[in-house]
């Protein structure tokens, strides 16, 4: 389901906020529902909507949406006539209209297609860039040393491509999925090669299983024959002619067993098969010599060392990453939140203090921030807090209190909340400026000074200092920054940005409050 999620942001040009998506909703606590997906399109700012619809109405739905059909989500996509649909676990199909809507539901979710033009992540590219220039590297230095027959081209060619392939292979198995291996494997409703690769048909020991043969095969030739190209390939020719029967075994598993093809391992299959029939049909040209075995059986060492040392690293790594996965579906649980919130031991006196506000007055979540402009927690506490009122502006509304003891004249800071007060009365529209200056830009304390030089500091700013630090004496917050959710103690367990994940759960609390 996440990766047709995943193919729809992608049609309505959100490709760069798709990793982001998987994380999200999978460690959603209503992972793998319509909640789930509608809620994490609310976290990333996309706007959307979840309706039942009547069937007179789809003539009016885009080219493509997710709906629900069969008790599963599927991403539609309008084609002619026909309803193009495609499912995890049925694949791809085309209907026509009157048999899509037998089994619709007639729920749709649809977001708002993304018009403004976004910077692609290169992330990924520039890795395969560099992998691509290495090995480019080693075959020009081996064409320099060493002398290559059309046989030993092909054989090196088919070699780099059954390497890569191979990649795609174990990338799948641990996990890592691609968009342009996901398009590959899902040409076919028949194919699947998650199924396929992820099946315990393939397990060999607890060392190596199927899916690691392949890698270890090519890259063992690759280093081989780009080492001794003359001697290695009638080494490979006659492995890639044995192996044969390995590749009936794996198609017969697919075939009848698994009953789905992985085109991946097919690809491979193909790889092996033409590499036997250059050794077949150019055998001539296949010259042994005594250090054949030798760069064979050292190829296979290095090679094996290598695939040993990595493969338990990138196991755990995954492992590690849906542990972490487990533990935010846990962490974003309202209930465990609502749990560990407390009660402001002293709320009265509250209303009494004159924050500096920003954001939507009207927010269904009140974020309150006590802070000191001396503290260094303070300063990641108003970027966060300011983050949250920027990428949700109507949902959040930021306010900010200080505690500052005014009787401390050796506090060099206390002149920063001065200032930012009497900002704040005077020229409230530069209130933003000033502060983010200095938690977020962070200026040292002179250059602040030298650029809000507002002149003498009025006795209600004074006034209004005292009364802070009161308050937050009578409730004993000694300690900044302190974290106020809708007059509660938000939680030390949680960092601000997680409020994100719970704003329509308090959106909602409000609502019901309302109503009481």
């Amino acid at each position: 389901m996440v990766q047709l999620v995943q193919k729809y942001l992608s049609i309505n040009n959100y490709k760069d906020q798709t990793e982001e998506f998987e994380d999200l909703f999978q460690s959603h606590p209503d992972y793998p529902s319509l909640f789930a997906i509608t809620d994490t399109f609310d976290l990333l700012s996309i706007e959307n909507v979840a309706v039942r619809i009547q069937k007179e109405q789809f003539s009016e739905l885009p080219d493509s949406f997710l709906a629900a059909y069969k008790n599963d989500i599927v991403l539609i996509t309008k084609n002619g006539d026909l309803i193009d649909i495609e499912s995890k676990n049925e694949g791809k199909k085309s209907l026509s209209f009157d048999d899509f809507t037998q089994n619709w539901e007639g729920i749709v979710t649809v977001i708002e297609p993304n018009d403004r033009s976004k910077i692609v992540s290169l992330k990924t590219n520039s890795n395969w860039y560099s992998y691509s220039l290495a090995i480019l590297a080693l075959v020009v230095v081996s064409f320099v040393y060493n002398s290559y027959g059309i046989s030993e081209i092909l054989l090196l060619l088919t070699s780099i491509a059954g390497f890569v392939f191979s990649v795609f292979i174990v990338q799948e198995k641990l996990g890592v999925k691609s968009e342009i291996v996901s398009k590959f494997c899902n040409i076919s409703p028949n194919a699947s090669c998650d199924s396929v690769i992820g099946s315990n048909k393939g397990e060999i020991n607890k060392w190596v299983n199927f899916s690691d043969l392949p890698v270890l095969f090519f890259g063992v030739n690759l280093i081989a024959i780009l080492s001794n190209p003359s001697g290695s390939s009638l080494v490979i020719g006659l492995l890639s002619l044995v192996s044969i029967p390995v590749i009936l075994y794996s198609i017969y598993v697919q075939k009848w067993q698994l009953k789905k093809w992985c085109l991946l391992c097919l690809t491979i299959s193909f790889i092996i098969i033409f590499q036997s029939a250059v050794f077949v049909f150019m055998r001539e040209s296949f010259v042994y010599n005594s250090s054949s075995l030798f760069s064979y059986l050292f190829s296979i060492i290095l090679i094996g060392a290598i695939w040993l040392s990595i493969k338990p690293v990138l196991t755990g790594k995954m492992k590690a990453e849906k542990e972490v996965s487990k533990l935010k579906k846990f962490k974003r649980n309202y209930k465990i939140l609502n749990f560990l919130t407390k009660e402001i031991p002293v709320l009265a006196g509250l209303n009494k203090l004159h924050s500096l506000k920003f954001g939507n007055i009207d927010a269904d979540v009140e974020l309150l921030i006590i802070i000191s402009p001396g503290c260094g927690h303070c300063h990641k506490a108003f970027a966060d807090s300011l983050e949250l009122i920027t990428k949700y502006p109507e949902k959040v509304s930021l306010n900010v209190l200080f505690n500052v003891n005014p009787e401390n004249n050796d506090n060099p800071y206390r002149i920063v909340v001065e200032r930012l007060l009497e900002i704040n009365y005077t020229k409230e529209h530069l209130v933003l400026e000033a502060i983010s200056d200095w938690h977020i830009k962070k200026m040292g304390l002179d250059k602040w000074l030298e650029k809000w030089n507002v002149g003498p500091i009025g006795m209600k700013v004074n006034q209004q200092i005292e009364l802070q630090y009161n308050w937050c004496f009578e409730n004993q917050f000694n300690y900044t920054p302190v974290k106020i959710v809708n007059n509660q103690m938000f939680p030390s367990e949680y960092e601000l940005n997680d409020l994100r994940y719970f704003l329509s759960d308090l959106s909602e609390e409000k609502s019901l409050r309302k109503v009481v």
